[in-house]
């Protein structure tokens, strides 16, 4: 089963996700493949949220910096 790629882009996982959520919405997949695809999806989710969370703190490390050199 694939896993979030080290160099997959939020872009890119995201893309996989909405292909998944396509996949189970149409029932395109096997009850056997289907709680795979769920698995997948939770991994993915899992990655994309991590991204996120680590370009908050950045963005907000970096304002808070910007209001640091402005005092």
């Amino acid at each position: 089963m694939p896993t979030p790629k080290k160099k997959e882009t939020y872009s890119q996982a995201i893309e996989r996700l909405e292909k998944i959520v396509r996949q189970i919405d149409n029932n395109e997949l096997e009850i056997d493949a289907l709680a795979e695809k769920i698995k997948e999806a939770n991994e993915i989710i899992a990655f994309c949220s991590d991204k996120l969370t680590k370009a908050d703190k950045e963005i907000e490390k970096l304002l808070s910096e910007k209001r640091e050199s402005e005092e």
